[in-house]
């Protein structure tokens, strides 16, 4: 009797080691050995649409379309140095971190910054590039040789939503006129184009990109200087967003990136720029 029962503890016992080491593997999100991303294909140079596979572009899930740039670049290598698949979903800026909270997809690699707003919802891998905050305008602007922020005082303005560039960097900008903001990077650069505002704010990938589409922009870096937008590491770092306590997958990623400096994500990113749609969208 003793022995049976002895039996029965040992038996418990190892299905609840069988059920740990099963919800350990489950909660790295790879565990059918594709790793399920999410980002907007509408955002070059960090990842856009486009009709075929050229470049090394994927599949869009549930589409016709693929997907590349810089974030499927920098994906694919994080793929090949576990072992997965890739397979990349297509999703409006405002729901990637829903769809990391619940479990639609793994990561979101959609050029997102690590800001500590985020990082109440979701965890975060990286940085896997690290990206200056600037300004574009038109090159025949009034703002044009503007040499730091106070220089754009009372400008029209704008960027897109739920970005440090809009809610962070544009309310530094003494008496900005800041309009609606855009639900896109191409949006903005439209509002941009089109003469709707003075000029926007964006990260330095984006704006060089937007050079190859409008050459009459002009990219204002104020870094390095006192007149530059103040800004935490997190809002430059860009990283890759994970569902909260998710340490398996983070470390797996962060394992993929290990080695990579500074230097060999802007070379990525040079390449992806050089690829992009003279339209991406």
């Amino acid at each position: 009797m003793k022995r049976s029962l002895a039996l029965i503890l040992v038996s418990l016992m190892m299905l609840g080691i069988l059920a740990s080491c099963g919800s350990s593997e489950q909660k790295s999100g790879v565990e059918d050995g594709v790793l399920t991303i999410a980002m907007e294909c509408a955002y070059a140079p960090y990842n856009w649409s486009q009709t075929d596979d050229s470049n090394g572009a994927v599949p869009i899930k549930d589409s016709n379309e693929f997907a590349n740039g810089y974030d499927i670049m920098m994906a694919k290598k994080i793929c090949e140095a576990n072992g997965w698949e890739l397979e990349v979903v297509r999703l409006d800026w405002d729901s990637l971190i829903p769809a990391i909270q619940s479990g639609k997809v793994d990561a979101t690699i959609a050029g997102q910054s690590m800001t500590e707003e985020r990082m109440k919802s979701v965890d975060f891998a990286g940085p896997y590039l690290y990206a200056s905050i600037v300004v574009l305008t038109k090159a025949d602007s009034k703002f044009a040789d503007a040499k730091g922020i106070a220089d754009l005082a009372g400008g029209k303005c704008t960027s897109q939503l739920s970005t440090i560039w809009y809610d962070s960097c544009l309310p530094q900008i003494k008496d900005a006129e800041i309009i609606a903001g855009t639900e896109s990077a191409p949006m903005m650069l439209t509002n941009l184009e089109s003469g709707i505002v003075d000029f926007v704010c964006t990260d330095m990938p984006t704006a060089q990109a937007a050079l190859i589409a409008y050459p009459d922009l002009k990219i204002l870096d104020f870094t390095g200087t006192d007149g530059n937008f103040e800004v935490d590491e997190g809002e430059i770092n860009i990283g890759i967003a994970l569902q909260k306590g998710n340490t398996v997958l983070k470390d797996k990623i962060n394992d993929a990136l290990k080695g990579m400096t500074d230097k060999d994500f802007n070379a990525i990113m040079e390449d992806a720029i050089k690829i992009q749609p003279v339209s991406a969208d």
